[in-house]
């Protein structure tokens, strides 16, 4: 904010034009300088840059700008009465402000920028030729000149722009800060990224300082002798680990509910979602409000083709669900026994390392179109909204994975029974996963892997483009060419998108994905390698200053998206957590079975009532742990009291003013039937 109180506009949105000859080009009609015009006739602030290859047009937006497009979005904020409303203009200081000082959160400045860049529309009655570099292109009337434009591929791209300063002061204060590694800015977090961003970082900070307990307890398991009371030692630190998992994510959903209500977030209003009506969105209903025009009041009618329209949409889901658990039975399960077989059964060190050198890439592709078919099943999925769509692609690529990193250990614990074989398998595993530069620890190596990627992407279209222009023409000039703005850099760099489908979900997701399948490994075979937290405790040290440099230097500024918790990952992380219930028990029932009889005797009997127990607590201890703090609850409910004591208030007044203006009504009616009369 400036000295008198005024937001400062800044830069955020660029846009990517090709470069043209303007000497061949009418600057009336040229659609790039309509454009510009359009833009600035919206009240955006309007920078261009020419660039080696392309032509760069830097927007930004008074907050005035902002605030009548978030009233024309109808963007509902939280107020000072303690009420979520549509944001008006006119009233704009009854509208709370961020952590901040500014008004609009980054995703509802990016929901307005795209509403006004998005709403260049030939409001005339007639088309209106243009041209680009010779060629002719009509605007409709009535259509997105922005739509049209990059349908032509004129505009090749539209994207968030990094601010520098507070870029930077992130990097400082975040990313390159080594002291006190798990304490992070989250509300600088949230105002620069959104708070789907926060949410996964302050998960992450929790999860790293949470898994210190587990980690500390395994060592001790597997370093200190407990001669006669080693077997006594794994049932307790099973159900110790399972306490853990249970206690940290009730606490998770508190900490996740704090966080909210500090950022001034409503969880049941979020920018992506809108009023529901029987648990559908408006925006879900579009199709069935049709049958409502054509049906008319028939309620009988009205009421079948709803009932038809809701279970189709359930069938669907059922049958997409079936296709991709069918796939997953019929075709991975048999192609990841094999490759555990084989691996078995050949003794050549040489060979195993070409058979999984085969299978790293077999795996990959066949995941690869997994992925896409599930994207495809669920664009003809009836859903609720786009997140929960998001939600349905990440239970099915997840179950892809799940049977792609487990299969093969559940495998060769069934074959060998051997806690020494499963144990070595186990290192392995967290060997080639977590270990690079510690121990070499993969995760380190992937962390490195996916920052140095996009970097190198990004060094090689540099070198590129000077080449080019080195060669196009500049005489002979044998000078430096360098950039002429860093919205060019900027415009170089990677995406910040996830493997599968962009449009449901971003980066996150591989992220997400990272998280669980470790937390799947570690938990899900404790008993075997209790050790392992420790591989995880590490590995998420560097992933979180990891995560952090991908997303200020190596990527582009990632387009916000709305979400107010960790979604289906939750569900999923408790999955896993059930699972290592069963998985651990079995495993300590051949532990203690070794010679394979299975008969119950008192130790193996009471490993079955542990598993029971423990599976009682898992459901039940949830309730005993409340998701939302006290602090929480009581501002809820005095925003709530004093809500209903403004909202009752207006209505006196309504009611009162209506009742004055009806009796004077009545009044003048009466004398002028009175007139009539005379």
């Amino acid at each position: 904010m400036n000295a008198d109180g005024a937001e400062q506009v800044f830069f955020e949105i660029g846009v990517v034009v090709p470069k043209r000859n303007h000497e061949h080009e009418n600057e009336i009609y040229d659609c790039v300088e309509v454009l510009v015009d359009e833009f600035m006739k919206m009240g955006l602030k309007v920078e261009r840059i020419h660039g080696l290859t392309e032509e760069f047009i830097k927007l930004g937006a008074p907050v005035e700008v902002l605030g009548r497009a978030a009233a024309n979005l109808q963007i509902v904020k939280p107020t000072s009465i303690g009420m979520d409303l549509q944001f008006e203009w006119e009233n704009v200081d009854a509208f709370l402000r961020q952590p901040d000082g500014s008004l609009f959160s980054w995703c509802e400045r990016f929901q307005c920028y795209y509403h006004l860049i998005y709403g260049t529309i030939n409001r005339s009655k007639s088309d209106i030729n243009l041209t680009f570099d010779g060629k002719e292109i009509q605007w409709e009337a009535g259509k997105s000149l922005l739509h049209k434009l990059e349908s032509e591929g004129i505009v090749k791209q539209v994207f968030p722009l990094h601010d520098e300063k507070k870029r930077k002061n992130l990097l400082r204060s975040w990313a390159l800060k080594l002291k006190d590694c798990t304490n992070q800015p989250i509300d600088d977090i949230y105002s620069y990224f959104g708070v789907k961003i926060a949410v996964y970082f302050t998960f992450l900070g929790m999860y790293t300082r949470w898994i210190t307990f587990p980690a500390a307890f395994g060592l001790i398991v597997d370093w200190v002798n407990f001669g006669s009371l080693q077997l006594l030692v794994l049932p307790i630190f099973l159900v110790s680990i399972v306490l853990w998992a249970v206690m940290f994510f009730q606490f998770w959903k508190r900490k996740n509910a704090a966080l909210l209500a500090r950022l001034q977030i409503n969880s049941s209003v979020s920018t992506s979602q809108e009023s529901r009506v029987l648990g559908m969105e408006w925006s879900a209903l579009h199709s069935s409000i049709g049958l409502t025009k054509n049906l008319g009041t028939d309620k009988a009618k009205l009421k079948e083709a709803f009932q038809r329209y809701e279970w189709f949409g359930y069938l669907m889901r059922f049958r997409n669900d079936t296709i991709v658990i069918l796939s997953i039975i019929c075709l991975q399960l048999p192609f990841e026994l094999c490759y555990a077989h084989l691996y078995a059964v050949i003794k050549s060190h040489i060979v195993r390392f070409g058979l999984t050198a085969i299978y790293i890439s077999l795996i990959q592709y066949f995941t690869k179109i997994g992925g896409k078919i599930s994207a495809r099943l669920i664009k003809y999925e009836i859903s609720e909204s786009q997140e929960y769509r998001a939600d349905s692609l990440v239970y099915k690529v997840f179950g892809l994975y799940f049977m792609q990193t487990y299969i093969g250990v559940f495998y060769h614990a069934l074959v060998h029974r051997d806690f020494l074989t499963l144990r070595l398998l186990l290192i392995q595993r967290m060997i080639i996963s977590q270990v690079k530069l510690f121990l070499k620890v993969r995760k380190v190596f992937e962390n490195l892997a996916e920052n140095s990627l996009p970097f190198l992407k990004y060094s090689y279209k540099k070198f590129k483009a000077v080449r080019n222009e080195e060669q196009c023409g500049k005489g002979g000039s044998t000078g430096k060419v360098k950039f002429s703005s860093r919205v060019e850099k900027e415009y170089l760099k990677s995406t910040y998108s996830a493997s599968i489908c962009k449009e449901l979900e971003d980066g996150l997701f591989d992220d997400f994905l990272e998280l669980a399948l470790q937390f799947g490994m570690i938990m899900m075979f404790a008993c075997a390698f209790p050790s392992a937290f420790v591989f995880s405790a590490m590995g998420n040290l560097v992933e979180m200053r990891a995560d952090a440099l991908k997303l200020l230097v190596m990527f582009k500024r990632p387009v916000p998206r709305a979400a107010t918790t960790i979604g289906a990952w939750l569900n999923i992380f408790q999955f896993l957590i059930m699972m290592s219930i069963c998985t651990n028990s079995a495993l300590l029932v051949w532990l203690y079975d070794q010679e394979g009889k299975w008969k119950i005797e008192p130790g193996l009997a009471a490993i079955l009532i542990m598993e029971h127990v423990l599976l009682l607590i898992k459901f039940g201890f949830s309730h005993l742990v409340p998701e939302e703090p006290a602090w929480v609850r009581a501002n809820r409910m005095k925003n709530v009291t004093q809500a209903q004591y403004m909202c009752s208030r207006q209505l006196f007044r309504s009611i009162s003013g209506g009742e004055k203006a009806f009796a004077e009504w009545n009044a003048e009616r009466s004398l002028h039937e009175s007139k009539k009369t005379d």
